[in-house]
């Protein structure tokens, strides 16, 4: 039986929070549990009013939803508006459709040249702004691989603000928003072979129409993080030090801080146990320059490419067994479970009305439960299993 040595730590609030517009409030999944003072935050997803409708009570009006997007031939260069051209907005987007290009490259190299591509949608928001999913599946080495971007804008209606803000005694008006973000979830086919998460994305919200006086918020968030079904040291030791390196270069508080944040959001509460191997995650990042926080998110989605893809060309063609199969497929089921019960932009998309291609993206193709499994003590299973439930310190 393995024990948990130490409980999650409780994360830290962020000092900016009570001043920063809350999206994220419109999801209550605190909840109870094992540990429920873990609070966690709300994603920043962007929202819009419901045309009103009828049910068999009359006419609501109320309900919140993300808009329907039309689908485009093609891509464009931009889909921010031409006065946001040398604004952080265009750096950041700029930097989020390269890291979607170099990232798609480079597991379209592993996967060879016989080897599947990925199929990319383009998509528009009446509102304002749009976005690009590729998705590639069924390939050699990949069984499915997600890597999507947005940019997106327009006026947050005052429901979902009043959801964000329940203890605001003021009605405001309609809240110009601004949200951009990288999103990939990379799924192999050898157990051997770990699944890669990385997310980073930069929000902004403007005065509302009836308080002009109001500051403009703003604030990045994101990270990487690692989920294998077996532990090779050498591999996730590799993972961590590319993380810290990347935070090194910009405040040395940053590994420990968000590689800690990272083993406190990826908590599966009524498993006791973490997703994976962690790696770094942040929420709400303000109170930094603007510029630099937009470098560390650049350094950060650039450093996916050399922490995980040489861990990739190592493992991808690594021999395996039915029963290696079979706890992958495991591991995978738990990933399934945090990403529709607690993963943030997943249960929203699924409760808002978003479209079901990209809120699902992030799934595998497969995946595996069985009643009450145990892996023996003392195996590679059980030490995986360990490590998820007391997170160590691996660098």
């Amino acid at each position: 039986m393995i024990k948990q040595s130490i409980s999650p730590p409780i994360p830290t609030p962020n000092p900016h929070s009570s001043s920063s517009l809350r999206i994220r409030s419109l999801l209550n999944i605190n909840g109870s549990g094992p540990y429920p003072n873990i609070k966690k935050k709300q994603p920043e997803w962007l929202i819009t009013q419901r045309a009103p409708h009828r049910h068999r009570y009359g006419t609501r009006t109320d309900a919140v939803s993300i808009e329907k997007e039309v689908m485009e031939a093609e891509s464009p260069d931009s889909f921010l508006r031409d006065s946001d051209d040398a604004s952080v907005r265009s750096r950041f987007e700029k930097m989020i459709r390269e890291a979607q290009c170099s990232v798609c490259a480079a597991i379209e190299a592993v996967e060879g040249v016989e080897g599947a591509k990925f199929k990319e949608d383009v998509w528009s928001r009446p509102a304002g702004g749009g976005g690009i999913s590729r998705v590639l599946q069924d390939g050699a080495v990949w069984e499915k691989a997600g890597v999507n971007v947005s940019v997106v804008y327009g006026l947050m209606p005052p429901e979902a603000y009043r959801a964000a803000n329940p203890n605001q005694a003021r009605k405001p008006g309609p809240i110009p928003f601004f949200a951009a973000g990288i999103s990939s979830v990379l799924h192999p086919k050898n157990p051997f072979a770990p699944t890669l998460h990385f997310n980073y994305r930069y929000f902004e919200t403007d005065a509302p129409k009836d308080d002009p006086g109001a500051p403009r918020q703003w604030w990045f968030g994101g990270g990487t993080d690692l989920t294998p079904a077996y532990i090779f040291e050498e591999d996730v030791k590799h993972f961590h030090s590319i993380q810290k390196r990347a935070c090194d270069k910009f405040d040395p508080t940053f590994y420990p801080r968000f590689k800690k944040w990272c083993d406190d959001y990826f908590y599966i509460k009524h498993r006791d146990e973490r997703r994976g191997l962690g790696g770094i995650f942040f929420d709400d990042l303000n109170d930094y320059d603007q510029g630099m926080l937009l470098s560390f998110a650049t350094e950060c989605a650039n450093s996916v490419i050399p922490a995980y893809i040489p861990i990739i060309e190592k493992r991808k063609d690594t021999p395996f067994t039915d029963h290696h199969k079979a706890w992958q497929q495991l591991r995978r089921g738990r990933y399934v479970e945090f990403n529709l019960v607690y993963d943030r932009g997943t249960t929203f998309g699924l409760k808002t009305g978003g479209r079901i291609e990209s809120i699902l993206v992030s799934l595998p193709l497969t995946a595996r439960w069985e009643y009450d499994h145990k892996p023996e003590e003392g195996s590679e299973e059980w030490k995986l299993l360990d490590a998820c439930i007391n997170p160590k310190e691996w660098i």
